[in-house]
């Protein structure tokens, strides 16, 4: 069946086999590209790439670790947010070169021997070398094969070695945090040790004020020791003097009752002798020192208070003796001396004591002789009337002398005593001097015991300071905290909203301005661009240009309509995208059915050259930036940049799709005028060639 449409070059009329050829040539075309390279990522299991394994594994810690295994597994498991992974093969160099020159292999990763060597020479101790791994591609790959293997290779490489610099940040994140911690440790112990240095000094400073203290006690106790030794040698003589003199009174005593027996014979004889013995007696009394009576009771009540020095001086000897802190000699004669006054204290508290006694006995002694006295004296006055009462006043002047032997007898013991008591206060007083002049050193050395733990707890409290202050500037990090912040250091800087798709969005509104490009092309290599009857046609020249045009128009956008299905199916886009994308490819099919006409009709066979150029041009100058100026500022002006920028614009956010519309249409307008020209000039001719049979 055939159309009213003339074949281009030929009287034949065009059939619907030649019409559905041209409609589905764009459709096929743009189908076959959009099909074959639309997300070239997802089938890159037909990629078949080997790995070749040459790393040797490292010992680290008793372990071997083989980080070439591990890449090498990690290439082949792929990642989990690609659903698809190179068809790898575990391979050795031999048979992935053999691999590589006969096409088996598209490409080749080669692991060389010192990766896990490289990998871990950031250790301490060790030279730092960049591990590397070689990636080959076979000389008769597809044009992206060795840019899909090499990136995927990379990518692998660095995110293997961002995880390695990953844990090795963490690993110096968290030893700060230890060193931290350590340090926290330490200064917390100096601070300790400052406060328990600061306490020593402070007790060795009440150590040498007790030392002072003790060294002036002692030197008083050796004074009071040596007061009291003095004063024991009067008490002995005038405890001797008492005994003489109470000997003697009772030896008197004696002779006045044999008197007093006597003058029981007579009262005459009596009162003469009784006044005899009272003057005897007040002689007696006389011979007694003055303040004799005060002296043995102070004696008597001074014996607790002697006794009880005694007992402090020995108790504080024996601890300075225990905290001696002097030199090993002063140390033993002050525990010699603390010794001896031990010993000598019962015995010297027994004394004292007894003393005590004797002295409080003996104050009572004036006062009972000036009564004997006084008592004589009223016998001797009332002599008449003691002659009855003679004889027991010479039984009580027995008795008198028996008491008087006691009291000589306890004065005698008074002097022994007194004696004995000088004899000890000596020694004490020795041992108290001793024991002033070992404290006096042990003061000493105390003073320098404080100045010296004065001088470490400074220290000390210095050290904590500046361990305070190493730990505030330090950086502490949990094992999270670390983590993060080395995966943030070891990849500080990431792209986000780039796009990595080898068919990337702008190539869909290329593959498509392309197709329908050389659609309209294909159209009027069947369809004739101007009608071979335009000389004979009443119908005005547009109306002929338009007739022309109107098959190739329908045809394009048909052929719009189809391509922008097949894309559809590909791509699956929002359908109000798609549908504004649709419209545009319709319009686009139509002015591109007008362009071509005009290049067919002013330039005849050429025309279909000059559309070939310029869709290589539009296809060469949109797919790289890197086009050369001139061809992209050439480029920008064909009818086919306009027509790509609106499809991009439906497609994107680029926007300008009114703009672009606005340009493809510009250009069909004009190319309907330069076809329409076209025609009236070939409908104008020469007498000559109107003769001419037909």
């Amino acid at each position: 069946m055939t159309l009213p449409v003339e074949r281009s070059r030929s009287r034949r009329p065009v059939t619907w086999l030649t019409l559905i050829g041209v409609l589905l040539l764009p459709a096929v075309i743009g189908g076959i590209l959009v099909g074959a390279l639309y997300n070239p990522t997802d089938r890159l299991e037909n990629i078949t790439a080997a790995i070749v394994n040459d790393d040797k594994a490292v010992e680290l810690d008793g372990q071997l670790v083989p980080l070439g295994r591990q890449l090498t597994g990690g290439l082949v498991k792929g990642a989990d947010d690609q659903p698809s992974n190179i068809d790898w093969v575990i391979s050795n160099d031999q048979d992935a070169a053999a691999g590589l020159a006969d096409g088996t292999y598209t490409a080749v990763v080669t692991i060389p021997e010192n990766f896990t060597a490289a990998s871990l020479s950031t250790r301490p101790g060790e030279t730092p070398v960049k591990a590397t791994i070689g990636v080959q591609t076979a000389p008769d790959a597809r044009v992206v094969d060795g840019a899909i293997t090499s990136a995927l290779a990379t990518t692998a490489t660095s995110v293997y070695g961002g995880e390695l610099s990953s844990q090795y940040l963490k690993n110096v994140f968290l030893g700060f945090t230890t060193l931290s911690d350590q340090l926290g440790t330490a200064a917390s112990g100096a601070h300790q040790l400052a406060d328990g240095a600061s306490k020593a000094a402070s007790g060795a400073g009440d150590l040498r004020d007790g030392l002072g203290q003790l060294s002036s006690g002692a030197s008083s106790l050796a004074d009071g020791a040596s007061q009291l030794a003095a004063g024991a040698g009067p008490l002995a003589d005038g405890a001797t003097q008492l005994a003489s003199g109470s000997t003697a009174l009772a030896n008197g005593t004696r002779d006045a009752a044999a008197g007093v027996n006597k003058l029981a014979t007579g009262a005459d004889g009596i009162a003469a002798g009784n006044q005899q013995l009272a003057t005897q007696i007040n002689g007696l009394a006389d011979q007694i020192p003055p303040g004799f009576s005060d002296d043995a009771q102070k004696l008597a009540d001074a014996a607790p208070q002697v006794n009880t020095a005694l007992v402090d001086a020995a108790a504080a000897l024996q601890k300075a003796a225990a905290d001696c802190t002097g030199t090993p000699e002063q140390c033993q004669a002050l525990r010699d001396a603390s010794d001896a006054a031990n010993e000598a204290l019962p015995q010297a508290t027994q004394t004292v004591t007894r003393i005590g006694d004797l002295a409080g006995q003996a104050s009572q002694l004036p006062a009972g002789i000036r009564a004997i006295a006084d008592a004589n004296q009223q016998l001797a006055d009332g002599a008449t009337g003691l002659a009855g009462g003679a004889r027991e006043a010479a039984s009580g002047l027995g008795t008198l002398a028996g008491g008087m032997d006691g009291i000589a007898g306890g004065a005698t013991k008074l002097a022994d005593g007194a004696k004995q008591f000088g004899t000890g206060a000596a020694a004490i007083s020795s041992g108290a001097a001793q024991l002033a002049s070992g404290a006096t050193g042990a003061e000493d050395g105390a003073a320098q015991l404080a100045d010296g733990v004065g001088q470490v707890a400074t220290g000390t409290s210095s050290l904590a300071d500046g361990l305070d202050s190493a730990v505030a500037q330090l950086p502490t990090y949990t094992d999270t905290q670390a983590t993060t912040l080395a995966d943030v250091v070891a990849d500080p800087v990431s792209a986000t909203g780039a796009d990595n798709s080898l068919f990337g969005l702008a190539a869909v509104p290329l593959l498509a301005m392309a197709v329908l490009w050389f659609g309209g092309l294909a159209s009027f290599v069947a369809f004739q661009a101007v009608s071979a009857r335009a000389l004979t046609s009443r119908r005005p020249s547009a109306l002929v240009a338009l007739r022309g045009f109107a098959p190739a128009a329908l045809v394009g956008a048909v052929q719009g309509l189809l391509v922008a299905a097949v894309v559809q199916i590909a791509s699956k886009y929002d359908w109000g995208d798609w549908a504004l994308f649709a419209l545009v490819c319709v319009a686009a099919g139509i002015a591109f059915a007008a362009v071509h006409q005009a290049l067919v009709a002013v330039f005849g066979g050429a025309g279909r050259w000059i559309a070939a150029v310029i869709g290589a041009l539009a296809l060469g100058a949109s797919i790289v930036s890197t086009v050369p100026p001139a061809l992209a500022a050439v480029a920008s002006l064909l009818p086919t940049a306009p027509a790509y920028d609106a499809m991009l614009g439906a497609l994107s956010s680029a926007g300008g799709v009114g703009a672009g519309v606005a340009g493809f249409v510009v250009w069909a307008v004009l190319s309907l005028i330069a076809t329409t020209l076209i025609v009236v000039r070939r409908r104008t001719t020469s007498a000559r060639a109107a003769a001419q049979p037909a």
